[in-house]
């Protein structure tokens, strides 16, 4: 395979981002999409079309950012760096990112986007800093790659986009899956419109046979994760969650891994998450939001910021309590009962008094027949993307050093 030695800037124009003054709110709210490092943290997909804010044209003029093209290659070049995504749209970043915009002919921008992937300990060995590391831009223009010819380039950007279609049909069917049970709750628990309501008499505003209790009146029992501390990490036997691996009802890869041995694991009596607990983050964003474990390939705990919920399903169903704990009404309870300017938490003491309204065991059976199914197959599908992950993973430096030929 014919290669050519060419610095970033060779193939490619470079351009930082910017934020303009949070103190004007004509800058914000517009339409343009507006990323930053934070959207990118545990993020799947290959394209981005939008992050958490937008900037308006104002905002635009009135910053250092520009408005990229689609294909622009967007890299994090500082806290942390080498995150890396294209742009599906025009968009613009804040200062956190280098963005390239390829050179027609010379570079693909989803062959970049693979290279720059495979690239992390390169682009972190040319960065600088003392306490958060940064890569600027003359170091970053500055960086040699070798790049195939165009067409061996858009081989093997093909050969791995099977890999991410797959994955990303994958991530669009979980979330299907997943909105079909939230719809389900609110419906039959929210809007009281389960099966046979209509033959059901309201007693005090609630359905008769419906008992009002608190969260750890659910559950038999809701403890705070582990406090484990930094010069007690190492090893690989148990996997320590953070708060941020904790979503909706889902597993976030951050890609952060942190363990502690099982000798640590006995002397400061942690507590090993299994399968059918639930893991409740007790910080933003948003507070409260639940995750059902399940099997995954290491053992687990969690940090302290965590809660272990244990159901007992003769109470309530761990299904009910899941969908009731990521329910917006109680995100909003656990929201108004969090407190601390910087980082709002709720404390388990709170977490444990939050109301629930437990329905009839036969109605949350019926409910578990339904999302349950649909449950075990939002896992197999994760299990999916785990070893198309890392089929992808163990082929992508075999074809950009060569190794296997296209």
């Amino acid at each position: 395979m014919k290669v050519t030695s060419l610095s970033v800037e060779e193939f490619s124009d470079v351009y930082s981002g910017g934020t303009p003054s949070t103190n004007n709110n004509v800058y914000w709210n517009g339409d343009i999409p507006w990323i930053t490092p934070k959207d990118l943290a545990g993020y799947e997909a290959r394209y981005i079309a939008f992050g958490e804010r937008n900037i308006s044209e104002e905002g635009l003029r009135n910053s250092s950012a520009r408005l990229l093209p689609p294909d622009t290659v967007l890299l994090t070049t500082r806290a942390p760096i080498g995150y890396v995504a294209l742009a599906s749209v025009s968009l613009a970043t804040n200062q956190g990112f280098k963005n390239l915009v390829c050179k027609t002919g010379v570079a693909l921008p989803v062959f970049v986007y693979y290279m720059l992937k495979n690239s992390t300990a390169i682009l972190e060995s040319h960065s600088s800093g003392a306490t958060f590391k940064e890569l600027s831009s003359s170091r970053l223009k500055a960086i040699m790659f070798r790049l195939p010819s165009i067409k061996i380039q858009q081989k093997i950007a093909d050969t791995l986009s099977a890999y991410d279609d797959l994955i990303e049909n994958n991530c669009r069917r979980i979330k299907l899956l997943e909105e079909s049970a939230r719809l389900l709750y609110q419906e039959w628990f929210v809007r009281l419109r389960f099966p046979g309501y209509e033959h059901v008499r309201i007693v005090d505003g609630v359905p008769e046979g419906w008992k009002k209790s608190t969260l750890a009146g659910a559950c038999s029992s809701l403890e705070d994760g582990d406090w484990v501390e930094s010069k007690d990490q190492g090893g690989d036997d148990y996997r320590l969650l953070q708060i941020s691996n904790i979503g909706m009802n889902e597993f976030v890869e951050t890609g952060n891994f942190r363990y502690v041995t099982e000798q640590t694991f006995k002397r400061i009596h942690c507590r090993e998450i299994l399968p059918g607990h639930i893991l409740i983050s007790r910080m933003p964003k948003p507070i409260g939001r639940a995750w059902l474990a399940i099997e995954m390939p290491w053992k687990m705990i969690t940090a302290v910021d965590g809660a272990i919920l244990v159901p007992n399903d003769e109470i309530a169903d761990r299904y009910f309590i899941l969908y009731h704990l990521n329910s917006p009404e109680n995100i909003e309870h656990c929201e108004r009962r969090a407190v601390g300017a910087t980082r709002p938490r709720i404390s388990r003491r709170e977490l444990a008094s939050l109301p629930i309204l437990i329905p009839p065991a036969l109605l949350q059976r019926q409910f578990r027949d339904v999302v349950e199914p649909q449950n075990m197959q939002r896992n197999n599908l994760f299990r999916q993307n785990q070893k198309l992950r890392a089929a992808r993973d163990i082929l992508l430096p075999k074809l950009m050093n060569g190794e296997i030929a296209v």
